[in-house]
């Protein structure tokens, strides 16, 4: 569920990649967010729960910051 849920979530906008770490970090864009949301309720993985589906995006999101943690540990 959480490689559905990032992947969903990096679809709408709502997070990206660290381009030199890999890290995922959260965008702060709640129309992003709303867009994630409302795709795990239309269209959540078969087997699953709209309410599940969208738990899964919701907790992927509260383990998200908006920093790499490795860059934000460089010294410049």
């Amino acid at each position: 569920m959480r490689r559905w849920a990032i992947s969903v979530l990096l679809e709408a906008g709502a997070i990206h990649e660290c381009e030199e770490h890999g890290w995922m970090q959260d965008r702060a864009d709640p129309h992003a967010r709303d867009r994630a949301l409302d795709t795990a309720r239309r269209d959540p993985p078969q087997g699953v729960s709209a309410q599940d589906a969208v738990g899964a995006i919701t907790e992927v999101l509260d383990g998200i910051g908006d920093t790499c943690p490795e860059c934000s540990q460089q010294v410049d």
